[in-house]
């Protein structure tokens, strides 16, 4: 079998493969296991001793609240996270470039050089060592359904409509345009008829 990563913890080894930690006991079989933290660190503390010759001394951990982004590095704590679901949708490969891309700006800042995406230090070292500028999508995750209009405001002076998403109470607000008072009438969304409401 042929495995990018081993780690090895006395007599238990670690082998990465396509997503899924691998576990071999001296004497034992191989069992799949979904990848861990401790796994994690091994992986970004090598990565970071193969690609850029130096120690990576913090945390690396999955952030499975990110959503849009594949990890991100954090300026205080210089801690690392990664989004576990690009690990789920992409596998290793990807994940490995995400890390790259951390790891430079991990190094750079450490090191007192322009780490943000616009600095040209940045750009070299990450086209070096070959991490991604940009993370893949993720299938799973949805645009945001966008909320239909339930209420319209009407201006019982100059008739100028409003609409709303949410209730608004007419007692306190006014025309934007003439200061008039506002009638509010309730959308209905599947046949598109309007009820007046006080």
């Amino acid at each position: 079998m042929d495995f990018k990563y081993k780690f090895k913890y006395g007599k238990l080894a670690c082998f990465l493969r396509r997503g899924q930690a691998v576990k071999y006991v001296e004497g034992g079989a191989l069992t799949l296991n979904r990848i861990t933290e401790p796994i994690l660190q091994r992986m970004v503390e090598r990565i970071s001793i193969e690609s850029f010759g130096k120690p990576f001394r913090h945390r690396a951990t999955f952030n499975a609240r990110l959503k849009t982004t594949g990890g991100r590095y954090l300026l205080r704590s210089h801690h690392i996270e990664i989004n576990p679901k690009q690990w789920e949708a992409h596998g290793e490969e990807e994940v490995i470039s995400i890390i790259k891309h951390e790891l430079c700006h991990y190094h750079l800042h450490i090191e007192g050089k322009g780490y943000q995406h616009r600095d040209k230090d940045f750009k070299e070292l990450l086209q070096k060592v070959g991490g991604s500028r940009f993370c893949k999508a993720i299938p799973s995750i949805q645009k945001k359904r966008r909320e239909p209009y339930r209420y319209r405001l009407v201006c019982k002076a100059c008739s100028l409509t409003y609409l709303r998403k949410r209730r608004v109470d007419v007692r306190k607000y006014v025309c934007g345009r003439c200061r008039g008072p506002l009638l509010m009438e309730r959308l209905a969304v599947e046949t598109g008829t309007s009820k007046n409401l006080k």
